[in-house]
């Protein structure tokens, strides 16, 4: 797809475009170089400390991709969450999906979609160096924080837990031994209120606190109409209490706790039309009359009471939503954590204890429509739940004269995950599923949405015409299709009661990290990590849909029979089916299942870094990463254990369909850092290779957790869609040979497995500071982040699933090749009483993307970009303030991730056999969730 961006066809297509992104539009990602090495007075050197190998370290000293992110950047950019920090690190892009608690942050194109709790993330969070069980946890407020870390890479040997792509680390304020606090009071548009504090001083002479408060209040971003309410609001509080004991200069003992609440509506999704990805052409026209072209299921929606204009809305933020269903939202997460820093005269010993519970349950609207498909009740009784302890300990010291600057250290941690669902058929359902069946096949003659079963005549009528019709369509065993026509026109408000899946994860490890000093110039670091990974899962299952049964055992002879027409066997598929899907098997009602795995893994880092003059260093890099394996928590992965799907003794023997491997990273680096005055730069080029890639993905009724893998021999394409889509590259003409996409993907021997997704490309950064009250910074990533050519499913090299056969060959999703970030930061003195003013300027520019993990073009988000702003006037000693700012100040709208809207995959109303070659998604919908639109407001600053 073409980007509708002039810039970002330049940004794409043109070195010169590179070039200007990095001179003209400055990244705000480093703008805390300039702040932090240019004191206010003359610009001289001055110190950027990071902690990012498990020391304290100059910023221009460390030989790894590290963007340490200021307070005052937070600050001017607006960021109160990880999501803002988009702005500010041009490698990260950080986005949530249908809950926040489902946020994923991605590095280097590189991440996890969040929305199972089963997966880890790609890239952690970690807060006052204490591991959050899922990076989605960093969407609350923040209180004020001192800095962030974003490492880019595996860390597979320090950083509490591994990960396979980086990590964020947030630091928060400590307490001070002077008393002081802070306030802030700001107003915006939504009607958007929040207030913050924050008070610090001295108790004892060694003993100090420290309060931070934080209220917001905020009317939703989009309108559900039909209930009369806001959805994507704020209502949130924070707080955060600590006290930091230091008795002596050689122990430090602080103590954190920590308390937050949402009590919000999220998250609306509307459909995708051809005004916002020109690859959905007509799927959303109703189609009257109908016609080849005309998708079925658009015509069954807006007769079923779907408002027209819901399907072609564009980026209107009025939701379509069935009456009586919410959004509705409580999270609750809070802890505490102790770090203990003692100095014992030839090494020093850091403790850092942290326990943790989280708990997000939300109700939703998830066909996403005002037809009453599918809906989540409640958040008491559809949530997830982690109660999670982590230990870690380092020593460390100096050998050999300071040769030898050595660390050991060890982590343990334990994670107890619930997960209970809900997840039910819709008022709406039984008649909605009759009808796309007659609509969308051979009975389309006899389509009537007014009548039972969706049939013109009636299906109870023994002389209607309807009963007759499907009798002769059906076949000997008619009458059983009659009456599961009558069972699934009833199927409404049925399906989960309450399944509960129940994990209990141990994780230990045992680390070291070692800097040998070769030369004044020339450092060896060496890193090894031992890890032990262990999961016990079990889940219980209860279901109300008598309706599954009744209808397998209605019409399972016509399903299985060789006798059986092709019609009947047609019918009997649809039928059971539509009366089964999703999470709504009901065999598995009172059923219990239960497994574990254990996993051992080493990694580590290897990195040679020299020094030719002491503002610039150079280093090469080697690491290995890991992410642990786990279980997919969604019954949808289990098949039906019942007779002849397959003949399994029951959802036991079927336990290890959840399961999915580690994933592994082999991870080069060559880097260079040059650090003078004013002037800061550095380069990085990478190539990442992983192996067991993580994926999950939405398919339209279920979601599939699959590992992806490559092949070193060719598939000759039987891995993929050759059809494509009309104006590819590859596209071939539909034929009765290739009309269909494969119903698998190709597979290769197991000793010809290898990595199945690539991230590589360089990192360009840099700093300005021409004067003491004037700063630029600048970053550009370029990250081909692909599949590749030949993939497969694990290790076994066994097939993908059917619907992830776009992957091969393209890039991943939310994996811009392309990303600029800039800032410009102007505080001039306003006469001679010590006022100054503030001028910050702020954009990020990406080029074209897919924002769905099975790549269908019709995810597609052109390229784009978002700007910043903030402007005001600041008293002396900035004891005062008064600011004015916009965030997407152009009001750019864009989708965050478009998805298959549940359940809504059709056919032609004719009922012919059609597999478009243009739509690879068949006749299915899309859906999308929104990015935040333009916002501004005014904010009061105040501190003593």
């Amino acid at each position: 797809m073409k980007s509708s961006l002039p810039v970002a066809r330049l940004l794409r297509s043109s070195a010169l475009g590179v070039s200007l992104a990095v001179v003209v539009v400055s990244a705000p990602a480093f703008a805390q170089d300039a702040a932090d090495a240019a004191p206010a007075d003359d610009g001289a050197n001055s110190e950027i400390v990071v902690t990012a190998q498990g020391r304290a370290q100059r910023l221009a000293d460390v030989p790894v991709a590290i963007s340490a992110v200021s307070a005052e950047v937070l600050q001017n950019s607006g960021a109160n969450d990880i999501r803002q920090l988009n702005q500010v690190a041009p490698s990260l892009l950080v986005s949530s999906t249908g809950s926040e608690a489902n946020g994923s942050a991605r590095i280097r194109g590189i991440g996890t979609v969040g929305d199972n709790p089963g997966l880890e993330s790609s890239v952690p969070v970690f807060i006052d160096g204490v591991y959050r069980s899922r990076s989605g946890i960093g969407l609350n407020e923040l209180g004020e924080i001192d800095r962030v870390e974003v490492q880019r890479g595996p860390q597979g040997t320090l950083g509490g837990r591994n990960s396979s792509a980086g990590l964020i680390s947030i630091y928060s304020k400590k307490p001070d031994f002077t008393f002081g606090g802070s306030g802030e009071i700001t107003y915006g548009n939504y009607d958007y209120w929040r207030l913050a504090g924050s008070v610090t001083g001295p108790i004892t002479d060694t003993l100090a606190a420290r309060l931070d408060g934080v209220w917001v209040k905020r009317d939703g971003f989009l309108r559900d109409t039909t209930n009369n309410t806001d959805v994507n609001d704020r209502d949130r509080y924070f707080l955060r209490g600590q006290l930091l004991f230091e008795p002596t200069d050689a122990l430090s003992i602080r103590l954190i706790a920590d308390y937050t609440y949402r009590n919000e509506k999220c998250c609306g999704a509307i459909y995708v039309d051809n005004s916002v990805n020109p690859y959905i052409g007509n799927l959303n026209n109703p189609g009257i009359p109908a016609s080849a072209t005309t998708n079925n299921i658009v015509q069954v929606l807006a007769d079923l009471g779907q408002p027209l204009a819901a399907f072609n809305q564009g980026y209107d933020r009025n939701l379509s939503v069935s009456a009586g269903r919410s959004y509705a939202g409580k999270t609750k997460d809070y802890g505490f954590s102790g770090q203990i820093d003692y100095d014992l005269g030839g090494a020093k010993l850091t403790s850092i204890t942290g326990y943790r519970e989280y708990r997000s349950g939300q109700a939703g609207d998830l066909d996403y429509g005002a037809v009453d498909i599918l809906y989540r009740a409640d958040d008491k009784d559809a949530y997830r739940q982690f109660h999670t302890f982590t230990q870690e300990l380092r020593l460390q010291g100096e050998a050999f004269d300071g040769k030898l600057d050595w660390l050991v250290g060890g982590f343990f941690a334990n994670e107890k995950l619930t997960v209970r669902d809900n997840l039910r058929f819709g008022d709406d359902y039984g008649r909605f599923a009759n009808c796309r069946i007659v609509s969308g096949g051979g009975l389309a003659g006899l389509y009537a949405p007014g009548q039972a079963g969706c049939v013109a005549g009636g299906i109870g009528n023994p002389l209607g015409v309807g009963r007759n019709t499907l009798l002769l369509a059906s076949g000997a065993s008619g009458p059983d299709i009659v009456s599961a026509f009558t069972a699934l026109d009833g199927l409404n408000d049925l399906g989960t009661i309450n399944d509960s899946y129940r994990q209990n994860g141990t994780n230990w490890a045992l680390f070291t990290h070692n800097i040998f000093h070769i030369t004044d110039k020339l450092d060896l670091t060496l890193g090894l990590r031992y890890t032990h990974d262990k999961k016990k899962f079990a889940a219980d299952f209860t279901n109300d849909n008598t309706v599954c049964t009744q209808i397998q055992g209605l019409v399972l002879d016509d399903l299985v029979n060789p006798a059986s027409n092709a019609t009947a066997k047609a019918l009997a598929g649809a039928l059971i089916g539509l009366g089964c899907q999703g999470n709504s098997t009901a065999e598995l009602n009172g059923v219990s299942i239960n497994d574990q795995r254990k996993e051992h893994k080493f990694t580590g880092t290897a990195i040679l870094s020299y020094k030719p003059i002491d503002e610039l260093m150079v280093y090469a890099s080697y690491a290995r990463g890991y992410k642990a394996g786990g279980f997919n928590l969604d019954r949808s992965a289990l098949k039906s254990p019942i007779l002849p799907f397959g003949g399994q003794a029951g959802a036991q023997a079927l336990v290890s369909n959840l399961q999915f491997d580690p994933e592994l990273v082999t991870s080069y680096e060559l880097g260079a850092k040059y650090a003078t005055g004013p002037f800061s730069a550095g380069l990085t080029f990478f190539r990442s290779d992983f192996k067991n890639f993580q994926l999950n993905t939405f398919n339209g009724t279920v979601f599939l957790v699959q590992n992806v893998n490559g092949c070193t021999s060719d598939l000759s394409g039987g891995d993929r869609d050759q059809n494509k889509f009309a104006g590819a590259p590859n596209y071939i003409p539909p034929t009765p040979a290739n009309a269909n996409p494969a119903n698998t993907t190709g597979a290769c021997p197991t000793d010809d497995v290898s990595w199945g997704v690539r991230t590589e490309g360089f990192e360009l950064e840099a700093t300005l500071v021409p004067a003491h009250n004037f700063r630029m910074s600048a970053g550009l990533t370029y990250a081909k982040t692909k599949y590749r050519s030949n993939l497969v499913g694990n290790s076994s090299g066994s097939p993908l699933d059917q619907a992830l056969r776009l992957l091969p060959g393209n890039n991943l999703s939310n994996a811009p090749e392309l990303v600029a970030t800039g800032s410009v930061t102007w505080t001039p003195e306003i006469g001679s009483s010590g006022l100054t003013g503030l001028v910050y300027l702020d954009g990020r520019m990406t080029s074209d993307y897919n924002t769905g993990s099975d790549l269908f073009p019709q995810k597609e988000q052109d390229g784009y970009a978002i700007f910043n702003a903030r402007v005001g006037i600041r008293g002396a000693d900035e004891k005062w303030g008064i600011e004015l700012w916009a965030q997407n100040i152009f009001n750019k709208q864009y989708a965050q991730v478009a998805f298959n809207s549940p359940f809504q995959e059709g056919g032609t109303s004719t009922g012919t056999a059609f597999a478009d070659p243009q739509y690879p998604g068949g006749r299915q919908l899309f859906s999308m969730f929104l990015a935040e639109p333009r916002t501004y407001g005014v904010t009061l600053r105040g501190k003593f």
